[in-house]
């Protein structure tokens, strides 16, 4: 477990003082380690069992169950994916960007696997730092303004984190996991429903959720395709995980049942809203974010339901819209790499020229628009159903994602793929792009085959929490 943790942090630490002629291969044998040998401790790893490390730290010490390591792997799925995905591409061949990701890797299995919650909350900050880097040097934004808005919103979701953490401790005298779910936080009334303010806050602001979401568009527009991914497929997962381990366990009770349908309301006005708004992006990069941003309402929805076999399905999509947005952003990414433009109206014919690429993006469309036979299809289904269950117009309301997503999807792929012809030029994938289109497509029709490999894994974690 300590080789889990640690191994990103000798990466990170190697990265900054090795020649940038060594970095894409560092980048691409560092993270295929991590992913190789959580994949090792996952054939020996007992799901009914936590696993505890203690390196001596006063207010940070690890556990790892099937919860964390489900997101663990994950993680070091999407790094190496990542490095993959861009072997061809400059920013690989920096040691400034293999250095702040494999920081950033540390940091996300830091989120993952804290049993404290100072140590939770320390490495949530610590996230922040390289994606704000990475952002800075190798970003595309013209004003700093975007830029500085997505520092200050997650800045002040932290400090509202920080608080609730401090007020958590005070009334609690203790910070451990155990200790906080085995409190009884229902006797704090108000208190306990601002504490949990403090969390949803921040936590509204990473994943994002309306209206905290306006630092997303303009963020992951100008970001290079890499950050875009981290963001996307990454970051945001610790504020959906944080609510499944931390949030809703430890809050059971009053505070719960007073934040649960605001929230459900903002994720299903995030649904709709992002949706609509994606119909009419011409910049694809920001058509594929506002409609990363409708299918985390959904996501965020499910979740606030509080029910076991709800938070099973949504671990299930979590890993579905990583997934997904990995495929969505690389095309995007090798379009405007290839032809220096994102605007759809300039775009038109690709698949004559390039049908391999036409072809793979065509089956992540596919796998976005949740067809049978894919995770997406399971994920929705249930979570759709969830929410009808609990209030037949939530159900209606929320079901209008599947609609509104395939305007936007197929109007994306047709108008870029099949549009007049007005691309005579387009290099076709390169091996590494098609292999991360394959691998990505493959995972989503594994998952949605048989996705009691996910849930069942996840399941005897979340049954130990707090009902």
């Amino acid at each position: 477990m300590a080789l889990i943790i640690l191994l990103p942090l000798a990466f990170s630490l190697l990265a900054w003082f090795m020649p940038s002629s060594l970095s894409r291969i560092v980048g691409l044998i560092g993270s295929g380690l991590a992913l190789v040998w959580s994949v090792v401790q996952l054939c020996s790893f007992d799901p009914e069992a936590t696993q505890h490390l203690d390196l001596g730290l006063r207010f940070v010490r690890f556990s790892l169950d099937s919860l964390g390591f489900t997101m663990v792997l994950l993680t070091n799925a999407v790094i190496f994916l990542i490095y993959l995905a861009n072997f061809q591409r400059s920013i690989v061949k920096e040691t400034r960007f293999t250095a702040l990701t494999f920081l950033m890797q540390f940091g996300l299995i830091g989120v993952f696997t804290s049993s404290t919650i100072l140590g939770f909350y320390i490495f949530w900050e610590l996230t922040l730092l390289p994606v704000f880097l990475i952002l800075y040097w190798f970003g595309t934004f013209e004003k700093q303004k975007a830029l500085l808005q997505f520092f200050l919103y997650t800045l002040l979701g932290s400090l509202a984190m920080l608080l609730s953490v401090i007020g958590l401790m005070h009334y609690t005298g203790d910070q451990t996991y155990e200790a906080l779910l085995a409190a009884d936080l229902s006797q704090l009334g108000n208190t306990g429903i601002l504490l949990m303010g403090g969390f949803l806050l921040a936590f509204a602001v990473k994943i994002p959720l309306f209206p905290f979401h306006t630092w997303q568009a303009e963020t992951y527009t100008n970001a290079p395709t890499a950050g875009t991914m981290l963001l996307s497929a990454l970051m945001l997962k610790m504020a959906l995980f944080g609510l499944i381990k931390w949030v809703l366990p430890i809050f059971a009770g009053p505070a719960v049942d007073f934040w649960r349908w605001p929230i459900i309301v903002l994720g299903l006005i995030g649904i709709i809203y992002g949706a609509v708004v994606a119909i009419k992006q011409q910049d694809l990069k920001t058509l594929f974010a506002y409609a990363s941003l409708s299918h985390l309402g959904l996501i965020t929805a499910g979740i606030m339901l509080g029910d076991v076999a709800t938070t099973k399905t949504a671990m299930l999509q979590i890993v579905n819209h990583s997934i997904v947005a990995l495929g969505l952003f690389l095309a995007a990414g090798i379009i405007e790499q290839r032809l220096r433009t994102r605007e759809i109206a300039a775009l038109g014919g690709i698949a004559k020229v390039a049908p391999r690429f036409a072809f793979w993006f065509a089956v992540l469309t596919f796998v976005s628009l949740s067809v049978p036979f894919t995770a997406g299809f399971i994920g929705e289904f249930f979570l759709l159903k969830s929410l009808f269950s609990a209030h037949a117009l939530t159900g209606i309301l929320a079901s209008s994602t599947l609609i509104l997503g395939a305007v936007y999807m197929l109007r994306a792929y047709q108008d870029t793929m099949f549009g007049p012809t007005k691309i005579a030029v387009f290099a076709d994938l390169h091996w590494s792009e098609w292999t991360v289109f394959a691998i990505l497509s493959i995972a989503a029709i594994y998952l949605g085959l048989a996705p009691q490999c996910l849930t069942d894994f996840v399941g005897h974690s979340l049954l130990q929490l707090k009902p």
